[in-house]
């Protein structure tokens, strides 16, 4: 998923089952992973992943599986920012601790998504 916040890009790659597979502090993992899984050698759309897509939400009228990875991607990135804020306090230094903080969903602008599936399942 990528992610829109005052100019800045965010990346999360989250599996189908809301675990985090990269978070958005590991972007060139998360790119070379989408680039091996699904990218690669591929320069058209594959006619059975997209019609299972689109029989499993409805022409993309029920996106909520979708809408709730959303919400636990964002969730994810508050955490990470939450536990380095915390922890900016105990280095030397300046602390991040409330700065530039992520509240939810509203903060964000989602630009682009993408469903990595094989043909066969979901």
């Amino acid at each position: 998923m990528s992610l829109y916040q005052r100019r800045t890009l965010y990346l999360v790659y989250i599996g189908q089952n809301g675990d985090v597979i990269t978070n958005h502090t590991e972007v060139k993992r998360l790119l070379d992973l989408v680039r091996s899984a699904c990218c690669k050698g591929q320069n058209q759309p594959i006619p059975d992943v997209c019609q299972l897509f689109n029989q499993n939400t409805a022409d993309g009228r029920n996106m909520l599986v979708y809408s709730d990875l959303l919400g636990k991607a964002i969730r994810s990135m508050i955490d990470v920012q939450e536990d380095k804020g915390l922890d900016s306090l105990f280095s030397g230094g300046r602390t991040t601790a409330l700065i530039n903080t992520i509240a939810g969903l509203d903060d964000f602008e989602l630009i682009a998504f993408l469903v990595i599936q094989s043909g066969g399942q979901e």
